[in-house]
């Protein structure tokens, strides 16, 4: 039997405790633990503890349950460059790599984080945004991501929440994905992810390139300057580019069209001198600030709006070269959120302190594996119950899916796995007595990191009207994907009916469920003012530049508008590609061939951000026959991307169902200005949204 309790004055987080003849959870080495939500801290916002052996094991296990690529960000894309500092700050911190002027070499690695390194590019999932800074004083390594915030709030759930994204454990699939049941069990289970969620439903995770990605150092951390005085710090990369993103049909045909899209698109924009270019911009702000505010800001699943901390920027990077071999660096690079340099410190994040745990390597590399407390002679004599698994010389054979919790698989008939015992699990001895000594030591959060909605509720309302039915959609499409566990869905309504009840009503409606009552909040959610930064529809430049247009042609082809096409994408900065039916060009209307860079049925409309089709009468009624064709420009036109054609080319898009919108153009001027932007007023006329 499980009891489950949620604990509103304690970050209303899901504890299930064993009961009856339910299995008790312990460590490796049977010693049963109390609490499976929290780390030992020395206070409610003090920092995390290297006694709290339960951590360490926990962690320690997680870190070597894969063998040899990374448990988690094993699909990388790697470059070479500079950050140089542009800014003086020496106000604020003392570190040598942000003395004005000062260029530092850097390796940047971008990735996924849910697949393996043989899945794809373009899934619906976080990037990660990995810096390692080769300063003067040492290693500095900012490891981040392309979203502000995270799933959680202490590191003690960081394996459950991976257990619980990854394949599913008992038939490993599927891939690289969220939309399936683990993750939404668990999900809907931790009121804390409701945040991060609305940032992973909406179009961040579905970007356009590595190049139009914003990132994140997620956490707070401290600048120290020469005196001693420290200030609280956020870190933010803004790409010189602008933030873009795809939407969802188009990335799900990306993964047709070319499993590589993002590592192809940053290497060759490398390679052909276009280097890409992020702002390093900082918010700062002290403890009196944050005292007044009515979130934690040591909280990672809140970030501090822009509006009340404005960005400043010091520092540009610059990715210049790319990698002369992948193994020995994009591969073999480790980042280290330990490597730190003098002018840089931690906060009393919990996240962050238990990313720095991640050492207790002493017996895997005495004993060669995570698994030591198999050998008989560690053995444990009495009952050991957890959810660590896998690793190597992995004598035991799990069974079931339970390799996460909180988990409702026993509500299905499955076995849920062991739960804490807070009468029998060790608890730390509550004796902060020296002078020495920083208040209790406690398993606890902070109260205001029970608020797990006013943060998401401000980010679905920061949204345009089609980023918001894109959240919902989202929504719709991974919760359908739940399988036996009928039990997520409305669980998960009743967390969305806490940010907002027009949002929860449309994902009911899309999976044609009754709205449930809302959750209970631990802390009841605010209204905050909706703020433009967080919107990519806002933010979004309207731009050629770096961007990519296909220009579909055959024969009959006039070469004189070709020409001055060509030139007008070029002089806009943009990046001009032709594709013919056949790959060794078309007959122009002069007899002259002119050479395509792609073949129609291999080079795609969602290659690029914007096409025109440049037709004769001739070329386009013998495109009228070729079903590429015809998709090329029905795609663009459900992608939502500017079309321009040639009047002999109206055929064609009757055929593919366009209708006329200000994106639909001829092949003039209007056409470049349309080419730098999305449609997003076109998308209910082509696809059905929650």
């Amino acid at each position: 039997m499980t009891d489950e309790t949620r604990n509103p004055g304690n970050g209303g987080e899901t504890h299930q405790q064993a009961s009856g003849d339910a299995a008790v959870l312990t460590t490796n080495h049977g010693v049963p633990i109390s609490d499976n939500q929290n780390s030992l801290k020395s206070g409610a916002r003090g920092p995390t503890l290297l006694e709290d052996f339960v951590l360490r094991e926990k962690i320690f296990h997680f870190d070597h349950e894969r063998i040899p690529e990374r448990i988690v960000h094993a699909r990388g894309s790697g470059a070479h460059g500079y950050f140089e500092a542009t800014d003086d700050i020496s106000d604020l911190s003392k570190a040598a790599v942000f003395t004005k002027g000062e260029k530092t070499e850097v390796f940047v690695r971008f990735s996924t984080v849910a697949g393996g390194a043989g899945s794809v590019d373009t899934p619906r999932d976080v990037r990660g945004f990995a810096v390692k800074f080769y300063t003067r004083e040492g290693n500095w390594d900012l490891v981040g991501n392309n979203i502000p915030v995270f799933f959680i709030q202490d590191a003690i759930k960081f394996p459950d929440l991976v257990h619980s994204v990854k394949m599913e454990a008992d038939r490993a699939y599927p891939q690289a994905g969220s939309a399936h049941d683990t993750f939404w069990d668990w999900a809907s289970l931790m009121p804390e992810t409701t945040h991060m969620l609305m940032w992973a439903m909406s179009d961040r995770t579905l970007p356009r390139s590595l190049r139009m990605m914003e990132g994140f150092g997620v956490h707070t951390f401290k600048l120290v300057n020469e005196a001693g005085d420290a200030s609280f710090v956020k870190f933010h990369w803004r790409p010189k580019l602008g933030i873009q993103s795809t939407i969802w049909d188009e990335a799900l045909k990306l993964q047709a069209a070319d499993n590589d899209y993002h590592r192809r698109d940053l290497w060759e924009a490398i390679d052909s001198g276009d280097f890409p270019e992020w702002e390093l911009a900082i918010q700062v702000f002290d403890e009196a600030f944050a005292e007044a505010q009515p979130y934690d800001v040591l909280d990672a699943t809140k970030l501090i709006p822009e509006e009340d901390v404005p960005l400043r920027v010091i520092g540009r990077l610059v990715l210049d070269r790319n990698p002369d071999n992948f193994f020995a660096e994009t591969e073999q690079v480790a980042f280290l959120p330990t490597n730190i340099v003098p002018g840089i410190d931690f906060s009393n994040d919990p996240l962050l302190q238990g990313r720095l745990f991640s050492y207790m390597d002493t017996q895997k590399s005495r004993l060669g594996t995570t698994n030591f407390h198999q050998i008989p002679i560690n053995a444990p004599r009495c009952p050991m119950h957890n959810f660590q698994r896998d690793g190597l010389m992995q004598t035991q054979v799990p069974k079931g899916r339970a390799n996460y919790e909180p988990n409702s698989l026993a509500e299905h008939g499955e076995e849920g796995g062991p739960r804490e015992s807070p009468s029998r699990g060790f608890a730390t001895v509550n004796a902060a007595t020296g002078a020495d000594e920083q208040g209790d030591k406690l398993r606890i959060r902070a109260e205001r990191f029970a608020d797990h909605y006013s943060q998401a509720r401000l980010f679905f309302r920061s949204q345009t009207p089609s980023e918001q039915a894109h959240i919902a959609s989202s929504f719709v499409f991974e919760l359908s994907k739940v399988g036996l566990l009928d039990q997520v869905p409305p669980r998960m309504l009743a967390n969305l009916r806490n940010v907002d009840e027009d949002l929860a009503q449309r994902v009911a409606d899309g999976l044609a469920l009754e709205l449930p009552a809302k959750a209970k909040a631990a802390l009841e959610p605010v209204d905050m003012p909706p703020s433009d930064a967080l919107s990519i529809h806002k933010k979004m430049k309207a731009t050629l530049e770096g961007r990519a247009v296909g220009i579909l042609i055959a024969d009959g082809t006039d070469g004189a508008a070709l020409d001055t096409l060509v030139a007008a994408i070029d002089g806009a900065k943009g990046k001009p590609v032709i594709i013919a039916p056949k790959v060794g060009g078309a007959k122009l209307a002069d007899g002259s061939m002119r050479k395509a860079d792609g073949q129609l049925a291999g080079t795609p409309s969602q290659l690029f951000d914007a096409v025109a089709i440049l037709l004769s009468e001739e070329g386009c009624q013998a495109l009228l026959k070729e079903a590429a064709a015809v998709q090329f420009a029905m795609d663009a036109f459900g992608h939502l991307k500017a079309i321009g054609a040639s009047d002999a080319a109206q055929p064609l898009l009757d055929k593919a169902g366009i209708e006329p919108d200000d994106g639909v153009t001829g092949l003039d001027d209007t056409f470049l200005t349309a080419a730098a932007q999305r449609f997003y007023d076109r998308e209910p006329g082509v696809r059905t949204l929650a």
